[in-house]
């Protein structure tokens, strides 16, 4: 009876909703975005917001619900910021679809919609932000979501060094990444569901063709160490701050060997050797997979700009040598949330897929390199950073 009752009456509250009209029934759904998304600038010159939308089918007894598209409107313009239909919303969505099926939210169960919203400027980035979804039900009806409003993030992202000396790097899995490991990762640990590697980075050492690996490799499956480009290579504090947890003697896995389930979704599960950095109140830059033996400061201490703290190795959950980086409001990795930050100056040389990595398909051939300011690196870019 009172679920019967909580139905009706929000049936009679659609004529009553600004941006709902009359003939529209409302959802039966929680929406929610948990984290408020900040403005940052990317390598395409462009300004983006990412974020998630969680939708929960909140009734056991509603039937599924298959959403047909998602629409985002700024502050109150009833023009949408970003339109996504049936089939692209299937590509940006956890759990993901069986075989590209169209988005189904069962009853009781929850989807999260990685949203991603490209802007021209920092002067048209809106202060809210309002979805809007029809649902198609099991009794082939339509109610609607408009609303679960979020406010925007007003603060500047953070400013950052560069975390390597000079070389070409390849930035994998990095923001816009909706599937990747980093942005499509959601921890839930003791009471917390986060995404600590919202814009997190794997930096990948290439040489000027583009491979990962030196020339004379016959066998990628048998590579070693010291084959590995950016295998050793200094990596330096981002800024100023004190180190709030550091470890290293972890042992390290050979390049493109089986990992084993992780210990626990912490650092000392996932990161192997690392280094944390305090480098404003409440954000914290985080080097993971450092070499063995090369971690060169202690939690406590304090460090400047530029300071050498370790080596790029292959230690904790690493399939291959690369340095992970990123930016959270917390030390721990568990319970953090990944904030934007930019870097203050690197060349960008084009993009990479991670196929021309190993020297397959289209060879790889950088751009006319272009000096780049305040920017974060997108998925799949090769950039260079300063000598000194």
């Amino acid at each position: 009876m009172i679920r019967g009752f909580v139905v009706a009456a929000l049936l009679a509250l659609s004529c009553c909703v600004p941006g709902i009209h009359a003939e529209e029934a409302l959802a039966p759904v929680e929406a929610r975005v948990p984290f408020a998304p900040g403005a940052f600038t990317g390598t395409d010159g462009l300004v983006h917001l990412a974020y998630e939308l969680h939708i929960t089918n909140f009734y056991g007894d509603t039937g599924p619900l298959k959403p047909e598209g998602l629409q985002v409107f700024g502050d109150d313009s009833k023009t949408p910021l970003l339109v996504l239909d049936k089939d692209a919303l299937s590509r940006m969505v956890r759990p993901i679809p069986s075989d590209h099926a169209p988005v189904s939210i069962p009853p009781g169960k929850r989807a999260v919609i990685f949203v991603w919203i490209t802007l021209p400027s920092v002067a048209a980035v809106p202060h809210t932000l309002r979805h809007r979804i029809e649902f198609e039900t099991d009794k082939q009806t339509v109610v609607t979501l408009d609303g679960a409003r979020t406010r925007i993030d007003g603060q500047t992202p953070v400013k950052l060094g560069p975390p390597l000396r000079g070389g070409r790097w390849l930035a994998h899995e990095g923001p816009g990444a909706a599937q990747s490991h980093h942005w499509g990762s959601l921890v839930a640990v003791n009471g917390d569901l986060t995404i600590p590697q919202r814009y997190a980075l794997d930096l990948v050492g290439i040489d000027a063709s583009g491979h990962a690996m030196r020339p004379g490799v016959k066998d990628i499956q048998k590579s070693v160490h010291p084959d590995w480009v950016g295998y050793g290579a200094e990596v330096l504090a981002v800024a100023d701050g004190i180190v709030r947890d550091a470890r290293d003697g972890e042992e390290e896995h050979p390049p493109l060997s089986p990992q084993p389930e992780p210990a626990s979704l912490t650092a000392h599960g996932l990161f192997g050797n690392y280094v944390v950095l305090e480098i404003a109140p409440g954000v914290f830059a985080s080097y993971a997979h450092l070499q063995k033996g090369s971690v060169k400061v202690k939690p406590g201490e304090s460090v400047h700009r530029g300071q050498v703290l370790a080596q790029l190795g292959q230690s904790g959950n690493s399939a291959a040598p690369h340095l992970h980086f990123q930016v959270s409001d917390k030390a721990t990795f568990e319970g953090s949330e990944g904030m934007p930050y930019v870097f203050e100056r690197f060349d960008y040389l084009g993009p990479e897929s991670e196929a021309q990595l190993f020297g397959q398909g289209t060879p790889w051939k950088a751009v006319t390199v272009a000096q780049r300011r305040l920017q974060m690196p997108l998925n799949d870019v090769v950039i260079q950073f300063p000598d000194r």
